[in-house]
């Protein structure tokens, strides 16, 4: 696929200052013969209006970009989508597996009504989307439960967090999730979207090539992120999905996955399909960072900008397969950041293969102290 940033950059129209405000002027005074002095308020009034010709060509040019796959944004990015049949993701909800337990056994059965809500004690609820009911005689009940608010807010709770029932049931003594929260993601990206568009011819084969399943996946759900398809064997497809924000999948995830590339309209009745979580490579970052005596009174926000830098870091170095443990990234940020000088002694440089993804330990930053220039 290319890469569009790589694009040499589209000019519609030319809009330099100068030249704009040259030509305006030089207009005048070949018409009227006179030229203008450098506070001549004719000419002034002519700088003004140079500088409303730019505005207007600036928006032109903006315009005729919005028509383009690299530039086009927000409501016209939604309508390049369209034209490959392609939707922007809208915001999902996270769901896990609720566990019920019933205080004895009922001679009857017992009805969780649809819409029964438990939590973790923190104002995130998760509900029933339909009602659930443990039969006579039976003291157990497995049901899927829905967050209330859509977005990553109802993602990552572990199993055991959510144990407390909002709503009373009579003779319900238990409840607790026993599946990790996921599937939540926010309204997807206009980046995201557009690389959706880009690979977006892929979906129309059926001879089972790599794009195409890339593409199903993804859309297999909005908190999916990134793909990566490779066949290990003649007729064998392996595929490692990687969630939002460097998540590993969980069971369901990877299930929804494997349903939507396992699809008769998606898959090639000879490929056998595994879905599988990729492999993740812990590194630990450890870092020590110096400030120029110079900028000692911007102490304060140099520390702060340090550690948005490597929480920063620390997000991209997560956020595809296959990305190479890379310090030098790490340095590059920092710096960028205001410190004088950096020293990392960990991670090390750590090639990954494209089936894993770096997952970060212990952080340690700490500052050197002021240096002269």
């Amino acid at each position: 696929m290319i890469n569009l940033n790589s694009l040499a950059d589209v000019v519609f129209v030319e809009a330099d200052k100068s030249k704009i405000e040259a030509m305006v002027i030089s207009e005048y005074e070949d018409t009227t013969g006179r030229s203008l002095a450098k506070g001549d308020p004719v000419r002034l009034f002519l700088l003004c209006v140079a500088n409303i010709i730019i505005l207007l060509l600036n928006t032109i040019n903006e315009t005729g970009k919005q028509n383009l796959l690299r530039y086009a944004k927000g409501i016209n990015l939604d309508h390049k989508g369209l034209e490959m049949g392609v939707e922007r993701k809208a915001a999902t909800a996270a769901s896990t597996t609720m566990e019920i337990t019933l205080s004895t056994p009922r001679g009857t059965s017992v009805t969780l009504p649809s819409g029964t809500r438990f939590t973790a004690g923190d104002n995130v609820f998760f509900a029933l989307p339909s009602i659930l009911v443990i039969p006579a005689g039976a003291t157990k009940g497995s049901a899927q439960a829905v967050c209330l608010d859509k977005g990553v807010v109802g993602n990552g709770y572990i199993p055991g967090q959510i144990k407390t029932l909002v709503d009373p049931v009579p003779y319900v003594a238990s409840v607790v999730n026993t599946t990790t929260s996921e599937g939540g993601s926010d309204i997807q990206s206009d980046d995201s979207y557009r690389e959706d568009i880009q690979i977006a011819p892929e979906k129309f084969s059926v001879a089972g090539p790599t794009g195409a399943y890339e593409y199903h996946a993804k859309h297999a759900s909005s908190d999916i992120v990134d793909v990566y398809v490779w066949s290990p064997a003649p007729g064998e497809v392996e595929i490692r999905p990687l969630a939002e924000g460097g998540t590993i999948p969980g069971e369901e995830a990877l299930a929804n996955v494997l349903n939507a590339v396992n699809d008769r309209s998606v898959r090639p009745l000879t490929d056998k399909v595994k879905v599988l979580a990729p492999e993740q490579v812990p590194y630990n970052l450890s870092l020590t960072y110096y400030i120029d005596k110079n900028d000692s009174t911007q102490a304060n926000a140099v520390t702060a900008a340090v550690t948005e830098a490597v929480n920063g870091y620390i997000l991209w170095q997560k956020t595809k397969l296959g990305r190479d443990i890379n310090p030098s990234e790490l340095i590059s940020r920092v710096m960028q950041a205001g410190a004088k000088r950096v020293v990392v002694t960990a991670p090390v440089f750590t090639e990954l293969a494209r089936t894993q993804v770096a997952k970060e330990g212990a952080v340690t930053i700490s500052l050197g102290g002021l240096e002269d220039a």
